[in-house]
């Protein structure tokens, strides 16, 4: 199976999407579609989902599945708009459900179901998926967050926030139930995949400026990762992540896309109004200038 690779960069978010697809049969999958939004006027466009919809309109590809390798916190997923426009269905990992647990509480939403129901397909590590002549094997890679998967097709992993570009390093673990141990088991899955095999990160944040890249290879980020090489060991690794992490603001768009992402990419119900709100939690403080605390 001859499988291509086509993929679209959002500069806002720094977000990489790919359709991988077979030219042949022309089955494809779709891996990681951005929604655009600006949160100061609260407005949504298809900019980049339309980018990938018209590759897939204009080859006449028949969309299977859109794959997340997780719910992300820094872009609203476009899997809605494909999965109307398409018939494709929507795959996560199976762990979601934690993330859904853990964020509904945050926000309070109380409405949200907690089962996963929200995605057609929970993926579970070590299956395979079909896809016409497309097979995409799951693999368990929590770290960043619990349900983080990477997708491997051929010798092509789809890494999300797992691995980036050799040149940059790993995803953050600061999360809710993120863990920088488990990240660094995640990671020594993936290094034991042959050096040759091609690793397609979820982002590329252009270390130096350089120009934006979007593959390189398990020999190269063992060789040159400067977070997590072949050498690092595990207590180097929790201890330099966990650090950094510390150094780190919170992504500009963490609340709106989590709340979209957990329930599968679906914009929330409208309130009697029709106007549609999304939460965010207000760490308020007293008279005195304290945090106030939570009765």
């Amino acid at each position: 199976m001859a499988t291509e690779i086509e993929t679209f960069y959002d500069e806002r978010t720094n977000t990489l999407t790919f359709v991988v697809f077979d030219p042949a049969t022309r089955d494809a999958v779709l891996i990681d579609p951005v929604l655009d939004y600006d949160p100061t006027s609260g407005a949504t466009w298809t900019e980049s989902v339309d980018r990938a919809a018209a590759f897939i309109a204009g080859r006449e590809l028949r969309l299977h599945y859109i794959l997340e390798t997780h719910a992300h916190a820094d872009h609203l997923s476009g899997s809605q708009i494909l999965r109307r426009k398409f018939g494709a269905k929507i795959a996560i990992g199976e762990r979601i459900r934690e993330v859904q647990e853990t964020f509904k509480r945050v926000f309070d939403l109380s409405n949200l179901s907690t089962d996963g129901s929200q995605f057609d397909r929970l993926l579970v590590d070590g299956e395979v998926v079909r896809a016409g002549s497309l097979s995409v094997e799951v693999i368990a890679t929590p770290g960043h967050t619990p349900a983080c998967v990477t997708f491997k097709v051929g010798d092509a992993l789809f890494t999300g926030d797992a691995l980036f570009m050799d040149d940059y390093g790993t995803g953050r673990c600061d999360f809710p139930r993120g863990s920088a141990e488990a990240m660094y088991d995640s990671i020594q899955k993936l290094y034991a995949l042959p050096d040759s095999t091609r690793v397609y990160p979820g982002h590329d944040y252009q270390p130096n400026g350089r120009e934006v890249k979007w593959m390189t290879t398990i020999g190269a980020s063992k060789a040159h990762n400067p977070q997590l090489s072949a050498t690092t060991t595990k207590a180097e690794f929790v201890a330099a992540r966990q650090a950094r992490d510390k150094m780190l603001a919170a992504p500009r768009l963490l609340y709106p896309s989590v709340q979209i992402n957990i329930d599968a990419g679906r914009m929330p119900p409208p309130h009697a109004n029709g106007a549609r709100y999304l939460v965010v939690p207000l760490k308020a403080m007293d008279e005195t200038g304290a945090p106030a605390s939570r009765t």
